[in-house]
């Protein structure tokens, strides 16, 4: 990577500076403090339902190792931004380095290019659920869901890994200030001394393909589940049916509607308050909702939880405090 300073620029800066939110300084410690108890929510409710998964045996089926797989996502899609952002607020130079930056950037992207990839795969163990109920047990086998699991990591990893080294080796010039808190894409190649086409083009393909392909996956799977749910004679069927995909389909509707909006828009263009908080809440608030939805709607998991919640609460009550 080729780094040119302006005149103006110190020659110790040695990365991009994240402009974040600004605002006095007893907003940043404000926001420090909110931030904070969202991760440490984030995480907490995310590692419960992996956890959950993993101790009750009755929750050792398809549906929910792929929930535990993909609240393992959350929580690592998370860290991937809010650590960094944590830091800024207390920071008064707000750099990251060019390493760190792109490093963000690619680990960003493919997290979420892989929670798409598993979004469709739950939607799809779903459609077998619901209009295969038969068939299910012999198609959504062990072993079929570990290789749909582990194709999902691995396919949402090597997405961006081509795009991301070429971009990191191109040259920057001028202030390299990033009206974000994180590497996007965008502000990223806005610094670039020079305009690539090719590079341009090549990402703005790749980009938008792990949303479209698999909201068209999900759309057309649960398409065929409701034609299955309203043949359903009785409305008790119908309304166990629903509440199977119910928890899944309120995850795809705050994660694509907020996606969409910042990268299906018809034009590229937003300002950077909207960039901001559109990221803000597919990236932080997603993640801190998703066990919400989850555990509030399927009453396996709310059972999971509660006895995984009672366990761990006695074990920790009845340790003697002293030697």
């Amino acid at each position: 990577m080729k780094i040119f300073n302006t005149p103006n620029e110190s020659s110790t800066l040695t990365g991009f500076i994240l402009l974040g939110f600004p605002c006095p300084r007893e907003g940043q410690v404000l926001l420090f403090v909110l931030f904070s108890i969202v991760y440490l929510l984030t995480l907490m409710g995310n590692g419960s339902i992996i956890c959950a998964v993993r101790w009750d045996q009755r929750l050792h089926s398809p549906m929910y190792i792929l929930l535990a797989n993909f609240s393992f996502l959350e929580i690592w899609y998370v860290t991937s931004t809010v650590p960094n952002m944590l830091a800024n607020f207390l920071s008064d130079i707000k750099v990251i380095s060019f390493s760190g930056c792109f490093l963000q950037f690619y680990f960003f992207f493919s997290l979420g290019c892989t929670e798409c990839f598993f979004l469709a795969v739950m939607a799809f163990d779903r459609y077998l659920a619901i209009c295969r109920p038969l068939h299910y047990p012999a198609i959504m086998t062990g072993r079929l869901c570990t290789n749909l699991v582990v194709s999902c990591w691995v396919l949402g990893f090597l997405w961006f890994l081509i795009p991301i080294i070429i971009i990191s080796q191109m040259s920057f010039c001028g202030s390299r200030i990033i009206d974000h808190f994180l590497c996007d894409p965008g502000p990223v190649l806005a610094l670039t001394c020079q305009t690539v086409p090719v590079i341009e083009l090549v990402f703005s393909t790749l980009s938008p393909l792990p949303l479209i392909i698999p909201f068209l996956f999900i759309m057309g799977s649960y398409a065929l589940v409701l034609g299955a749910v309203l043949r359903v004679p009785s409305a008790a069927g119908r309304r166990k049916a629903f509440s199977t995909c119910g928890s899944h389909l309120a995850v795809v509707s705050l994660f694509y509607a907020s996606v969409l909006v910042m990268y299906g828009s018809p034009t590229s263009e937003h300002e950077a308050g909207t960039q901001k908080i559109v990221t803000l809440f597919y990236s932080v608030m997603t993640p801190l909702l998703n066990p919400v939805i989850y555990s509030l709607r399927n009453k396996d998991m709310k059972n999971a939880l509660q006895k995984f919640l009672g366990i761990f609460k006695k074990r920790y009550s009845k340790k003697p405090l002293g030697n």
